[in-house]
């Protein structure tokens, strides 16, 4: 397995060096899917840190790849607009899904207030009760000694009972949350939907699915759930039913996507990084320092999207007016002027959280508190069980140059 990987990787860095720079796109999904995208921003980090690509599948972009510029144009939503999309994907001018993420202040800081008490500090501590008795349950009923599917019998189901609880929605349909999910951010490549109409068709299916649940709690007495706390926001209570739609999706891919791929990752991480595997075991007191590297090391997504509303000049380069800007995190985390020794994975870190993965400024992820939870819990269940959780095949990634994440990955559980 590991010879394989290390000749693909020694091929795509002959050729990141090779390719014209002006020819580069880092948008190609198949370098995602084998994970042979890290020369190509390493190069463009050291040769053109703002790079302008002319051609791609999603038009003409801004590539910016180093930590420090990735910042000033995170925070800088006076000049770096998220209106209109927060991936290097097109908007459908047919299908527009409006979601606070991909907003400006005021509009943006009104409907985020409006769910981010669901993960103020008091409800945190509630939650974490619950995703310790989930997650035992989980492991609990898990194989010992034989190969199963890490992604789904473990990173899914976590994740996705944590999202149904959040949503308070039926528990016998929480699969229906993965599932579209997936089709929201899935190409038409993916094998996942066959068409753009595909898609459309299931994202109206859960917009009708949500629409029940919404008339239930507007209806009701305000609760503590994600839908009953939009239903009675005064920034929220009145949206367009797409509006509506775009929102669920975000806080749908944004409570789990994330941390179902850096639960994946993690283990994948000390399988790859066996030193760091005997360290957390010898010395479980790092769990909260070795959950913010995993964060960083996976960067579950790899970038975010802004629209330049004036000229701007970053890194010697004038970016125009309307321009599409790719702010790569992905590349920001491993950038050695900022962070040492950077394509290592270290659990004890100096400076552990110093990364891009939850963004910066206005749009910093509202549940990066309760991703660092789960992740921490996780962890601590697994070390009071098991010796290791041995990756046994190839992971499968998600063809995909904004989520990076796992299809499936073979594990067996040593005792």
């Amino acid at each position: 397995m590991a010879d394989g990987a290390g000749d693909v990787l020694k091929n795509a860095r002959a050729e990141a060096y090779a390719i014209p720079l002006d020819t580069l796109d880092m948008s190609l999904r198949e370098r995602f899917v084998n994970d042979t995208m890290w020369p190509f921003f390493e190069r463009l980090r050291k040769e053109e840190p703002v790079h302008y690509c002319a051609e791609s599948e999603f038009g003409p972009y801004w590539s910016i790849t180093k930590y420090n510029d990735i910042m000033t144009v995170d925070t800088n939503h006076g000049v770096f607009s998220s209106e209109g999309g927060i991936t290097i994907a097109n908007a459908d001018e047919d299908f527009k899904l409006p979601m606070f993420i991909a907003m400006d202040p005021p509009k943006h800081d009104a409907q985020r207030k409006a769910v981010s008490s669901i993960v103020a500090p008091h409800n945190l501590a509630v939650l974490e009760g619950l995703i310790r008795e989930r997650a035992q349950k989980i492991f609990n009923e898990l194989p010992i000694g034989e190969t199963f599917d890490w992604v789904d019998r473990v990173s899914i189901e976590l994740t996705t009972q944590m999202l149904a609880t959040l949503f308070d929605f039926p528990w016998e349909d929480r699969r229906k949350l993965t599932r579209w999910s997936d089709v929201a951010t899935a190409s038409e490549d993916s094998g996942i939907i066959e068409s753009e109409d595909a898609r459309r068709a299931e994202l109206m299916e859960c917009a009708d699915y949500f629409v029940k649940l919404w008339n239930e709690r507007v209806n009701a007495e305000p609760r503590g759930d994600l839908i009953s706390m939009m239903a009675h926001a005064d920034a929220t209570r009145n949206m367009e039913p797409m509006e509506y739609l775009g929102n669920l999706i975000l806080l749908i891919v944004g409570g789990n996507d994330t941390t179902r791929n850096s639960i994946t990752g993690g283990v994948l991480a000390l399988n790859q990084n066996p030193d760091q595997y005997q360290k957390i075991r010898e010395h479980p007191e790092l769990i909260p320092s070795m959950v913010s590297e995993i964060i960083r090391w996976q960067t579950p997504l790899a970038h975010m999207r802004r629209i330049a509303l004036t000229d701007y000049e970053l890194g010697g380069k004038i970016i125009k007016a309307g321009d599409k800007v790719i702010m790569w995190y992905i590349s920001g985390n491993r950038d050695e002027e900022v962070i040492v020794n950077p394509n290592a994975f270290i659990i004890d870190r100096e400076r552990p959280r110093q990364h891009l993965s939850f963004g910066f400024g206005i749009h910093r992820c509202v549940g990066n508190r309760l991703a660092e939870m789960q992740l921490r819990i996780v962890w601590e269940e697994i070390l009071k069980r098991w010796h290791k959780i041995e990756v046994v095949g190839e992971p499968s990634r998600v063809p995909s140059a904004f989520v990076k994440g796992y299809d499936k990955m073979p594990v067996r559980i040593i005792p």
